[in-house]
């Protein structure tokens, strides 16, 4: 599942390809959100591209993104505080296409 319910926001499921010339959402990766990150990933600036990228989308600060899984992989599950299953679609482009929301 790309988005799940949880307590208190909603779980990503992420899969990020580096190196791009901007950060941006281009599409699905199996069952996962695949987002170009214009950073190498190196020292963690991948993730804190990427992290700026949700924040924005969802306009919510930053602190409230953690990588709960995947933090040295491509595929990463997000914790994103404060925001619902339907927020997240809609910023996200989402459909309620089979598999792609859960909850």
């Amino acid at each position: 599942m790309i988005v799940q319910d949880n307590k208190h926001g909603v779980v990503l499921t992420v899969h990020v390809q580096s190196n791009g010339s901007r950060t941006e959402r281009i599409g699905f990766h199996g069952d996962a959100l695949k987002v170009r990150v214009a950073a190498c990933p190196i020292a963690g600036v991948d993730i804190d591209k990427l992290i700026r990228f949700f924040a924005e989308r969802f306009a919510i600060p930053q602190a409230n993104i953690l990588i709960q899984a995947g933090a040295t992989s491509r595929h990463k599950c997000l914790y994103v505080k404060g925001v619902t299953t339907d927020l997240a679609r809609a910023r996200l482009m989402l459909g309620k296409e089979k598999g792609m929301v859960k909850g």
